[in-house]
């Protein structure tokens, strides 16, 4: 491939606001964009402690990406930069989530970005690469896990107002459907009024049950006896009034059988998740591992900037309520053996044997499939 992409000559980089960046090695521009060397092939960003190269063999890109499509490759120094990169982006992401934490009233986005020191636009980016979810939906999974432990603790509804951070009673009912999936009153009681449909089949892992609440899927459960999967789900909405499918549901619970069949058709419903900002976070990680892939419990703690975390990811993995839907079979040990799965290490193996013969068989006998990335 060539190797320039533009036709920049050395007074228009001179000229150009980058290459003052790269001249002071301006970390600040770090993200911003990398360059290349035309005379070496190889690409760094603007604060690369690598040797400074003339103005006329640079070129600029917006991306490492868009350098490594032009035939530019990283550095050993990029490389290693990359990875004190994210060492970087993880600490500032930590230390962003402890401000919304300890915050009375929940930050902006700008308020979180001065203290990132980075534009809005910048940690905006760098926060959901992170923790796979915005800074808004981070805070706002922070505070429903706050108003739920007060709710449940004191049973007061004034106090889980105050200490999810909100001001007045309107904003506090107004956002209780979003952060509760029901009123703080409802969930106060255990979600007394909240109607659950549902139904049982077969599928090639035995037993399935399929809730719906009125927010989207709440419930994948999978199982030997079928009685015990509804009592599991009675269990989980203790409160709740349990339905029996009518036949528009069983058309739901043919897509979701479907789908369990052959996850990578995807599952084009609405999902009612309602976790902790941690296990969201885990589970926005979970949902990124493609089908015929796994990654290890160290590797998602990594992804979601909490790399000592790792027990605490399989405990998110445990609490997860939608079988598939949310693929904790994915994730693996260290060294690749099979752990424990809410629904038996056999059918963790089923599930990742036909999601690897499946992604074999779409790219041929060669394909490398199944393997820890």
């Amino acid at each position: 491939m060539s190797r320039q992409p533009s036709n920049q000559s050395s007074e228009s980089v001179e000229l150009d606001p980058r290459w003052s960046a790269v001249l002071s090695r301006d970390a600040s521009a770090d993200g911003q964009f990398v360059y290349g060397v035309r005379t070496t092939g190889v690409y760094c960003r603007p604060s690369s402690s690598a040797r400074l190269p003339r103005a006329e063999n640079v070129v600029f890109f917006d991306s490492a990406a868009e350098a490594e499509a032009a035939g530019f490759r990283p550095s050993k120094r990029a490389a290693a930069d990359r990875t004190g990169l994210a060492e970087q982006h993880a600490a500032v992401v930590e230390a962003a989530c402890r401000l919304i934490a300890e915050a009375e009233w929940l930050p902006t986005l700008a308020e979180l970005a001065v203290h990132a020191r980075m534009s809005p636009w910048h940690f905006h980016r760098v926060f959901k690469a992170v923790t796979g979810l915005t800074p808004k939906g981070y805070a706002n999974a922070h505070r429903a896990d706050k108003v739920r432990r007060k709710l449940t603790d004191s049973g007061r509804i004034t106090d889980a107002l105050y200490d999810g951070g909100f001001n007045s009673n309107s904003r506090f009912y107004e956002a209780s459907a979003g952060l509760l999936g029901m009123s703080p009153t409802d969930y106060r009681k255990g979600g007394a009024s909240l109607e659950i449909r549902f139904a049982v089949g077969e599928c090639f892992l035995g037993a399935i049950l399929v809730a719906q609440s009125p927010r989207g899927v709440c419930a994948i459960l999978l199982g030997d006896d079928p009685n015990r999967l509804v009592q599991d789900l009675q269990d989980q909405f203790h409160s709740a009034t349990l339905i029996g499918g009518d036949a528009h549901f069983e058309r739901l619970m043919a897509e979701v059988v479907g789908f369990i069949e052959a996850p990578k058709l995807g599952l084009n419903l609405p999902l009612d998740l309602q976790g902790t900002a941690f296990q969201q976070r885990v589970w926005q990680a979970l949902a990124q591992i493609p089908p015929g892939t796994t990654a290890s419990y160290a590797q998602i703690a990594q992804r979601i900037g909490a790399p000592t975390a790792s027990r605490a990811v399989a405990l998110a993995c445990a609490a997860n309520h939608l079988a598939v839907a949310i693929p904790c079979h994915r994730v693996v040990r260290s060294d690749g053996a099979l752990s424990g799965y809410r629904w038996g290490v056999e059918r963790k193996r089923a599930l990742l044997d036909r999601e690897g013969r499946a992604a074999e068989h779409a790219s041929g006998p060669a394909a490398n499939v199944a393997k820890t990335r």
